[in-house]
């Protein structure tokens, strides 16, 4: 049981203030702190997952033969000769107008509309998916078939560039976990230093106790009860406290569609990791407090 039952009589033995102390507010803080670094690293991890998927398997094609006839001819080749290999799942050419609408973001022209922009020699793009987990099978059967369509081109695997991206936001996902142990483990060293507290304020009742019988066990559930609802408290409060940013922040993330940010997010997973860590606290804090308090009293013995 995490918070055990008391005979009310056996409870007047110790003062019954809730919130008096420094160790739920401290307790609220780390609890806070640490659904913010779990949340964070959940929604890392989803992203870079997300990442990884986009660009597992994904090349793409970058004709740049400078006559714009020749140019076409080749694109259109080799997409439909790469849309019939058996490796290959889909072959998109990328259209002209999209490319301008996207350098027109640089070049000041947001519709692609720029003179600049009109006039330089944008080369044709064919996005390709591959099929299946043989990727270097599958890279050298599309090099050949590169070489045979359009000779020259460029062969772009998406994984080149955005690759360290996920990486890099893995990375950040692992160090949001290694915060979340890191805080777990201070809290439990707030709930081990508050139960040795409490022993050393309430010496003189403990000897009473033993001198009118009650056991080890008997007054570890003393303890441990008003030790598990202070904490229980301090993760109340830090638990909605962190709802409240993480539905804020939710609530302003939903407005972004596009880009990186877009993959991050929490998942039914991860809500319920969330939602799993504040009771997984409070049993922890449970545990902790009668382990040491069991510790404690028998070297008072």
């Amino acid at each position: 049981m995490i918070i055990p039952r008391v005979p009310v009589q056996h409870r007047r033995l110790l003062p019954d203030r809730r919130l008096s102390g420094p160790t739920p507010w401290v307790i609220a803080i780390l609890m806070l702190l640490t659904l913010l670094a779990a949340a964070a690293g959940v929604g890392l991890a989803r992203s870079a997952n997300a990442i990884g998927d986009a660009i597992a398997g994904r090349v793409t094609v970058q004709i740049v033969t400078a006559n714009p006839v020749t140019r076409a001819e080749q694109a259109v080749a080799l997409r439909r000769a790469a849309a019939a290999q058996p490796f290959v799942r889909s072959a998109r050419a990328v259209e002209q107008e999209e490319l301008k609408a996207t350098l027109g973001q640089w070049f000041g022209g947001a519709e692609g509309d720029d003179p600049v922009l009109q006039s330089l020699p944008l080369p044709a793009l064919i996005d390709i998916d591959f099929v299946g987990e043989d990727r270097a099978r599958h890279m050298g059967q599309l090099r050949a078939l590169v070489a045979l369509e359009a000779p020259g081109a460029r062969i772009i695997p998406h994984a080149e560039w955005l690759g360290p991206v996920a990486r890099l936001i893995r990375s950040l996902a692992w160090v949001a976990g290694g915060l979340v142990v890191l805080m777990t483990l201070a809290s439990a060293a707030v709930v081990i230093m508050t139960a040795r507290a409490a022993l050393g304020t309430h010496y003189a009742t403990i000897e009473m106790l033993h001198m009118i019988g009650a056991t080890d066990q008997q007054i570890t559930r003393l303890f441990q009860r008003r030790i598990a609802i202070d904490t229980a408290y301090g993760i109340a409060l830090g638990t909605v406290v962190a709802a409240l940013i993480l539905l804020l922040i939710g609530w302003q993330w939903s407005g972004v569609t596009s880009g990186l940010a877009a993959t991050a997010s929490l998942g039914p997973a991860g809500w319920t990791l969330l939602l799993a860590l504040p009771l997984l606290a409070i049993a922890l804090a449970a545990l902790t407090a009668r382990l040491t308090l069991l510790a404690a009293l028998q070297k008072i013995l």
